[in-house]
């Protein structure tokens, strides 16, 4: 994978047992129980897609870190050749580091915030066993079950752009303006669009920036009942984005937003 492809990403929640069961309901993934304890009592469990691929990982909030802040939220994962260098590089213009870097058997990974404060994690990984090859597929612009389109809300959108070009390659090659909202502003990397950086609404919560996180789903009419009916709460949709699909943005009963994409079903 190149530096700046989305290789994972991770819903932290207060019961994973709960997000198991509504992500189950909405998108059709499994999230079962981990295998066995792990060190310092951690609970991170697997998301598994229907293809038996992962889509992520899902960690149990600690008491500490809702202490420290930690609220309910999806966080993606971008890749780096090398977590100190990039960690030096991006401090240098602007960025914090939020969790130190950490070694784990899949890789190497740390936890930042942009200089706006939008947080995200960079992760060196580390292939597995037998598969030197092996590319992350968690990322599918068109695949169901998998994360499709990965979207900033930025305070600077200016800033966020020269800051993410910089660092991971994003390129901006199209725009598309949204009148009093500003210009939609597309990524393309590594010949992918993978999503959009936009400014960030003055009404919208809190002073940092977010990265919304949309899923596939084979019909985003039934996922919409589905949050409904599992305690989810629809910001915004059902509404058409170009090239046909549909998108409705949400909450999950802890709080935790993220879009889902897809036909529009009935």
């Amino acid at each position: 994978m190149s530096a700046g492809s989305f290789i994972w990403y991770e819903l932290m929640t207060h019961d994973p047992s709960a997000a198991a069961r509504f992500y189950g309901a909405v998108v059709g993934w499994k999230i079962p129980d981990p295998p066995a304890p792990m060190p310092g009592g951690v609970d991170y469990r697997m998301i598994m897609r229907g293809d038996g691929g992962s889509a992520g990982g899902v960690l149990r909030l600690s008491q500490d870190m809702v202490r420290n802040g930690a609220q309910p939220c999806w966080l993606g994962y971008l890749h780096v050749a090398n977590v100190d260098a990039s960690l030096r590089a991006l401090v240098a213009d602007g960025a914090q580091v939020l969790m130190p870097r950490m070694e784990l058997p899949v890789g190497t990974i740390a936890m930042v915030a942009d200089p706006m404060g939008t947080p995200f994690y960079v992760m060196a990984p580390v292939p597995p066993p037998g598969k030197p090859e092996a590319k992350s597929d968690v990322f599918d612009v068109k695949a169901s079950q998998h994360i499709r389109w990965n979207e900033l809300a930025s305070p600077d959108l200016s800033r966020a752009k020269t800051f993410y070009a910089k660092h991971f390659h994003f390129q901006f090659n199209d725009v598309m303006p949204m009148g009093p909202m500003g210009d939609y502003c597309f990524i393309d990397h590594d010949g992918v669009r993978l999503g959009a950086i936009m400014q960030k609404p003055a009404a919208g919560p809190g002073p940092t920036g977010t990265w919304l996180f949309y899923f596939g789903v084979s019909s985003v009419a039934e996922a919409q009942r589905a949050i409904t009916a599992n305690g989810g709460k629809v910001l915004q949709g059902p509404h058409e984005v170009p090239g046909g699909d549909w998108i409705v943005v949400a909450t999950d009963p802890a709080g935790a937003a993220f879009g889902v994409v897809g036909h529009k079903g009935e």
